[in-house]
């Protein structure tokens, strides 16, 4: 645990000192193949082999366009488990010095970044910098100002870049907003995002502000985030919200433990959210509208996911969520698939915008307006 936590200490100093210069050249992308031409696979590695990044290889394993060819890890150890149990060749295995050698390696057409927050910015910018397509967990950086850097990276270096939004493809969620979409709801009117858990392990890099960049909100809030866009259908216009700290030993300085937050939407639709470390049974979404309602519970947990409308239970078949989200990302890279809810760097920038606005809320005790 001790060498992990050096390891990850040791990077976040580079990323602080790394900076980003415009004028590097772009390889663009090698051409896609498989055994059969008529079916291309998206062949993927993963950068970041720690507990979610072992669920994204178990749930890979059912997926028919998209295969993991390629890892990347600061841990040898995990490098070699990982070569063991999935086959993979010593020549895709890389560390966090030398992936750029990825450039060179016609089997690998795209790396899933999940690791701590603060290394995602300088990492996407390598990956796109080697010519690679750009998958990285959420939430895409630390601010807005990264966020866009990377977003500008990937168009200069002619890849695409994805955000692990897992929930954009679920069918009870997808259900919920077809309902939306096609009126059965009416006018929307109140969106409620609860997210939250309690935390364990105080030294683990969730609390630690240089690599997750804040506390709650920078984890599990995020859903409540982008929850509350994709469930009213709008932009918010502006930002309320409050932080509570109960554990200042275990949340410090910049560390966030509790946030409740507010969004109103040009429609007149309002949302009440809240982002907790310190609370466990809070995964649920609920969105109240003229004609009917929608609800989630549990909403974004792991599944399966359960849901309710006015109408009766939704009873649409669980999939293991991240099967299905590398499934249709393959569609979105190898054919230009579009998504009913978008996952592209656009769509994570938004979200860091909305978080950037609830911090400063947090501090100035003011509403804060958005510019979407």
């Amino acid at each position: 645990m001790n060498s992990r936590r050096d390891f990850l200490q040791k990077l976040t100093a580079s990323v602080i000192a790394f900076n980003f210069f415009p004028g590097y050249g772009s390889s663009g992308i090698k051409n896609f193949y498989s055994e059969s031409n008529e079916d291309p696979v998206l062949r993927v590695a993963i950068m970041g082999l720690g507990s979610y990044g072992t669920r994204v290889a178990e749930a890979m394993q059912s997926c028919k366009r998209a295969r993991l060819t390629g890892i990347i890890s600061g841990t040898p150890a995990k490098i070699k488990n990982w070569q063991d149990k999935y086959n993979i060749p010593a020549n895709n295995c890389y560390n966090y010095d030398n992936f750029d050698g990825i450039k060179d390696n016609p089997e690998i057409d795209a790396v899933y970044i999940i690791t701590p927050n603060a290394l995602h910015h300088n990492q996407a910018i390598r990956v796109a910098r080697a010519g690679k397509h750009v998958i990285c967990e959420k939430p895409m950086a630390l601010n807005a100002r990264e966020g866009q850097e990377m977003i500008e990276a990937c168009k200069k270096a002619n890849v695409k870049l994805l955000v692990g939004y897992r929930m954009h493809f679920e069918p009870k969620t997808l259900e919920i907003i077809r309902m939306r979409k096609d009126g059965e709801l009416g006018k929307i009117l109140f969106f409620q995002g609860l997210c939250g858990f309690r935390i364990g392990d105080p030294s683990q890099w969730r609390l630690n502000r240089q690599l997750a960049g804040g506390g709650s909100m920078m984890d599990i809030g995020i859903y409540a985030v982008n929850g509350a866009r994709y469930m009213v259908g709008e932009e918010p216009v502006w930002v309320t919200a409050e932080e509570t700290k109960t554990n200042p030993e275990k949340f410090k300085e910049g560390v966030d433990e509790t946030i409740q937050f507010q969004l109103g939407f040009p429609g007149g639709a309002v949302a009440s959210c809240l982002s907790t470390y310190t609370m466990n049974n809070l995964d649920r979404f609920f969105l109240n509208a003229e004609k009917g309602f929608a609800e989630l519970q549990p909403s974004t947990g792991y599944g399966p996911i359960k849901g309710r409308t006015n109408k009766g239970e939704l009873n649409q078949q669980h999939v293991t969520h991240q099967t299905v989200q590398m499934e249709e990302m393959a569609g979105i890279i190898l054919e230009g698939k579009q998504p009913i809810v978008p996952i592209d760097g656009e769509e994570g920038l938004k979200d860091l915008k909305i978080i950037d606005a609830i911090y400063l809320a947090v501090k100035t005790g003011k509403k804060v307006d958005l510019k979407l």
